[in-house]
């Protein structure tokens, strides 16, 4: 019978000792535009782009990483005693893959969708290429090997695009088995004996077992949702496997093909998802297993010295984003996939042939500038900790849970004041009866509200400003300003699963990197590929277990038919989503006809998601319209649709929520995922500067305490609600759409290098361009080929909740 261990630590040491240590660790505290802080245990040394995997050499001495995030893959060799990095090596194409030689002369790794696995020979501490041995062609061929592991003879691989376990000769290089499995795969480990292969399942949450020696599959244990690493006892009697969306580790008695004991590696009993747990470790003496909470910033220790019995010691706070965990001798190894901090990106557009003085580059003036992309922006580190004692735990412990602002009581009951439109607690009664929720595409907050001397805006890097944007800087001015708003996606694929369900799977988080570095991949976000999907889906599913009335206009539903099952026949048919031939006006004429059947009807339902595009742009592809017109045509159908319903019988009781699905295309000087957002209706505040820390999650809380819907993730549940924004008293005032400032019949007429390489592009899908190239051509075009970026003034987002500014 599976038996649940849950968390409960006991915090207790004595006031001297505790007020030392938390002095010392949370003097460096670090703030993440997430709500969320890092206060990272240990040493540690910078690695490379989203490192996902460490590999040990069986002496301990040699540690290898792999880098697999968007901008440069790499690969590193690492002196185990002397914590140093002895080797970097470029690789084109990598992924999570990664196995030394029992002889140590060899190191392995996935070459990702190049479809082969790389051989490097360690000569004199350095990794030199030797060998490729080939699993198939190269992308679009579908096959992407993941997880890696030998034996003498033969090299196990799984992978993740045709879900299938590869055994091939090592002498010969040839295949010798493809067997086919039930999902996409993530790692596999070889028993000690070598007689057992175990297969983490990441697509259909089992645990498979494969006999070497009959070279088929024995066993299927259904474990967690989205299994990822595993590790295996020396005895091969226990295996662990972390399940990234049940935040929870499933602890495998591999002689009987069963579950001992569930551990709930979450902060909190019956969490939601959140935790991302996504790394195991044991222990030397395999007394204590070391979790990777990924998104919670932090690892969850247990002692496993009883499998069956075990129970939880605490927590350790680490870097953002920690994606592995290795243990050797007495230090815990952890990498870090995003770093230490989030930062600004006011270079984030800038073209890489101006010659701008940085002071991280110490002064010289001809060393060119690099974009600052948001999706290689936050380079990965790698902790080193000595295993803690009993009293260092609790201290850690304690600093993982001020580093956390989600408990379970905000799942019931969250931040605000008894009287506002917007509830307290779910299920509480809400004078707004309908939300609207419109999700545009990719701007910074410096990019179109940079200009607004009201705000905290930086005019030099404002490529959209009011002439462009008089709707947006009107509603803005009219209703409320929102300069502290953060996305909690990087990209519009993990981006849209964030706006819809407060979180991002693993399966995202590490491989929307790929495709967007333009190394094959698919866009999976959106509900195009069901790995990807949240574990109990996105607010429509929230809303149908809540018995909340809902409809889309082209979120989720691709080429007028949904993505996803809720969708069925709560979706608008004849509204276009993603195509950036049919304009934004033309979109909100295509709402407004269904919205006037709907109230005639009384069946308006109480959530409607719409997708209004075209402030993406399309570069200055020929004969398409200019940057300035996509973003000015998007500011007047928010303009219109705004005044449209502030005009209907709905108004007083309607509450409309605006925002990016992400930032990922422009600079802003305070941080890259700082973005713009709005709130109009007949209950929000006019003419009023909040400046409070919100976040994409913030903006779901909020939604769902109208809708009296629980919080989907721990993120939504942690958000603060934007009850400041909103007044008791309501103001009908009717918005009145701003005219045209901006021509957008305007077509991009100039033949040269921008406009030849705009053409390039790939405008068919969200995010198919090469986003570094893409926002390099809508500087030129907008600021012009010889402008410069100023420095930048900030490199962090506000402080949590700092007083808002009443301007009535």
């Amino acid at each position: 019978m599976k038996k649940i261990v849950w968390v409960l630590t006991v915090l207790c040491i004595s006031s001297c000792i505790k007020a030392q240590s938390l002095q010392t660790l949370e003097a460096g505290r670090v703030g993440l535009p997430n709500g969320w802080s890092l206060t990272p245990a240990g040493k540690s040394l910078p690695v490379g782009d989203l490192p996902l995997n460490i590999a040990v050499s069986a002496s301990k001495k040699l540690m290898a990483i792999t880098n697999n995030g968007q901008s440069t893959q790499t690969l590193q060799l690492i002196d185990v005693q002397q914590g140093k990095v002895l080797d970097n090596i470029t690789v084109p194409k990598l992924w999570v893959g990664l196995k030394f030689s029992a002889d140590e002369k060899c190191l392995y790794a996935s070459g990702g969708n190049d479809n082969w696995i790389l051989k490097y020979a360690i000569r004199q501490q350095k990794l030199v290429l030797q060998d490729s041995i080939i699993l198939g062609a190269k992308w679009p061929n579908k096959i992407s090997p993941a997880g890696i592991d030998i034996d003498d003879q033969l090299l196990y691989v799984v992978t993740k695009d045709n879900n299938s376990l590869y055994v091939i000769d090592l002498q010969s290089k040839k295949v010798i088995q493809e067997l086919k499995l039930p999902g996409e795969a993530y790692t596999c480990l070889l028993s000690h004996d070598k007689t057992k292969l175990y297969i983490s399942c990441w697509g259909c949450g089992k645990l498979l077992t494969y006999h070497t020696g009959s070279r088929q599959l024995i066993a299927a244990i259904n474990v967690g949702s989205n299994p990822n690493d595993i590790c295996l006892s020396k005895n091969d009697k226990y295996l662990y496997v972390a399940n990234a969306n049940d935040n929870s580790v499933s602890v495998i008695d591999t002689r009987n093909h069963k579950i001992l004991e569930t551990l709930n590696a979450a902060l909190c009993p019956d969490a939601p998802n959140g935790s991302t747990t996504n790394g195991v470790a044991l222990s030397p003496d395999e007394k204590t297993l070391y979790i990777a909470n990924a998104d919670n910033n932090c690892l969850s220790v247990f002692d496993v010295s009883t499998p069956g019995s075990s129970h939880s010691k605490g927590f350790i706070p680490v870097g953002w984003y920690p994606s592995c965990v290795r243990t050797i001798g007495k230090n815990i190894w952890v990498t870090n996939g995003k770093g230490f901090t989030s930062m600004a990106n006011p270079y984030g557009p800038n073209p890489v042939n101006k010659k701008v003085h940085l002071s991280f580059q110490k002064g010289d003036p001809n060393k060119p500038a690099e974009v600052q992309y948001i999706g290689g922006l936050f380079k990965g580190t790698l902790s080193i900790i000595p295993v803690p004692d009993a009293k260092q735990l609790s201290i850690y412990s304690q600093v993982v849970y001020r580093n956390t602002p989600y408990t379970k009581e905000k799942e019931k009951i969250s931040e605000g004041v008894e009287g506002n439109p917007i509830p307290r607690r779910v299920g509480d009664a809400s004078p707004i009866k309908y939300v609207f929720y419109i999700i545009k595409e990719n701007r910074t907050y410096d990019q179109v509200l940079g200009d607004m001397p009201e705000g905290n805006g930086d005019t030099s890097l404002c490529l959209f400003g009011e002439k462009v944007t008089p709707n947006l800087h009107a509603l803005s001015r009219e209703f409320v300003l929102l300069d502290n708003f953060y996305v909690d996606g990087e990209v519009s694929a993990d981006g849209h699963n964030w706006s819809m369900g407060a979180y991002a799977t693993d399966y995202l988080e590490k491989t929307w990197v790929t495709s967007y570095g333009g190394r094959g991949g698919d866009y999976d976000a959106e509900g195009n590929r069901a790995i990807a999907n949240n574990k109990k889906g996105f607010i429509w599913d929230h809303c149908k277990r809540a018995g909340v009335s809902y409809r889309t206009y082209g979120e989720f539903a691709d080429d007028y038919k949904p993505n996803i099952p809720v969708l069925k026949d709560h979706f608008c048919p004849y509204y276009t989503s993603w195509d950036q031939r049919v304009r934004d006006t033309t979109r909100v004429g295509q709402w407004k006809r269904e919205f006037d059947s709907l109230v005639a009807n009384h069946a308006l339902p109480q959530l409607s998601t719409l997708r209004i595009i075209n402030d993406h742009t399309e570069g200055l592809s020929k004969g398409r319209p200019t940057p300035f017109a996509h973003v000015a045509d998007n500011d007047l159908a928010i303009g219109m649709f705004i005044e449209y319903l502030s005009k209907s019988p709905v108004w007083k009781e309607s509450a409309v929520f605006v925002l990016e699905d992400d930032a990922q295309d422009g600079p802003d000087h305070v941080d890259a995922h700082r973005s713009t957002a709005y709130v109009m209706g007949g209950f929000v505040k006019r003419h009023f500067v909040d400046h409070t820390m919100y976040s994409t999650s913030s903006m779901l809380r909020t939604i769902e305490l109208i809708l009296g819907i629980p919080p989907m993730s721990q993120y939504d549940a942690a958000a603060t609600p934007m009850w400041r924004c909103f007044s008791a008293t309501p103001d009908l005032t009717p918005f009145a759409a701003k005219p045209l400032q901006t021509d957008i019949n305007e077509k991009n007429e100039v033949v040269n290098a921008w406009q030849k390489k705009s053409e390039t592009f790939d405008f068919t899908k969200e995010d198919r361009a090469p986003d570094r190239e893409f926002t390099e051509v809508i500087w030129k075009a907008v600021k012009g080929e010889h402008a410069i970026v100023p420095a930048p003034r900030r490199a962090s987002f506000f402080k949590p909740n700092p007083r808002a500014v009443d301007n009535d």
